[in-house]
């Protein structure tokens, strides 16, 4: 039987610093590397070429946009990998990450930063309080308990293909993970070890980007809970109609 196939996706925006010893850490434990240039101002892409990556450019901004774009120059493959374009993920990590999927107990796994350990400061107290409430949320309407919402993640190429991901932007992680809950995926979540980044977070470094990676997360969380309620209803208002009306249900 083939090796599976194993392909990286980095969405990166402005990070010339971090970008090559990102590339230059993974680029031989996988088959394929695959940046995103979300519309850098700086050598990101060329940084990103010369160390052996496959570059595509997303002018428009967002974070899922940029995934959405690398998963597609990806082509065919049977293990995804989403990590960081800063160095914050530690390619060490990378066997851990994968290998649930591999030894096939899991179709998803989440690298996480709670379970494992985190660099002074790389993790910041509103990463934390962000990452804690949404993972309740998670476990109030889904009654599973991540930990986390790390970016450093694997899945299975066919679970993927049953997520129909939509978020264009902050709340693509969480709405990976809801989704992946509500198909019945199997997840797990490994620990891992991250690091301090290279340059300043377009998300933590400001207040606007926590204030916006904040409403969608949680606008995403409860959007897909108003989905799931309201699909249990709709099936509830058929039956009742079938009984008393005559309505054969199409559930």
């Amino acid at each position: 039987m083939p090796d599976p196939v194993v392909k990286i996706v980095i969405p990166a925006r402005n990070e010339e610093g971090a970008i090559g010893q990102v590339v230059s850490s993974v680029i031989h434990q996988v088959d394929a590397v695959i940046v995103a240039d979300n519309g850098s101002t700086d050598n990101t892409a060329q940084t990103a070429e010369l160390a052996g990556a496959a570059v595509v450019f997303v002018a428009e901004p967002g974070y899922g946009r940029a995934c959405q774009a690398a998963i597609t120059a990806a082509g065919d493959y049977d293990i995804l990998v989403f990590m960081d374009g800063d160095a914050s993920d530690d390619p060490v990590d990378l066997p851990g990450v994968i290998e649930p999927i591999l030894a096939g107990e899991a179709d998803m796994v989440i690298g996480s930063r709670i379970l494992g350990d985190c660099d002074p400061g790389a993790l910041t107290i509103q990463q934390r309080f962000g990452n804690t409430l949404a993972c309740w949320l998670m476990y109030v309407f889904w009654g599973y308990r991540f930990t986390d919402l790390g970016p450093f993640r694997a899945i299975r190429s066919d679970a993927y293909e049953r997520l129909n991901m939509q978020a264009p932007t902050f709340g693509w992680t969480v709405e990976m993970q809801v989704r992946a809950l509500k198909q019945g995926l199997r997840c797990t979540e490994v620990p891992v070890h991250y690091r301090a980044r290279i340059g300043v977070s377009k998300i933590s470094g400001t207040v606007r980007g926590v204030i916006l990676a904040g409403w969608y997360i949680l606008g995403t969380i409860f959007w897909e809970a108003a989905r799931s309620l309201w699909a249990k209803t709709s099936k509830k208002s058929v039956f009742v109609l079938s009984v008393f009306g005559g309505i054969k249900p199409k559930i």
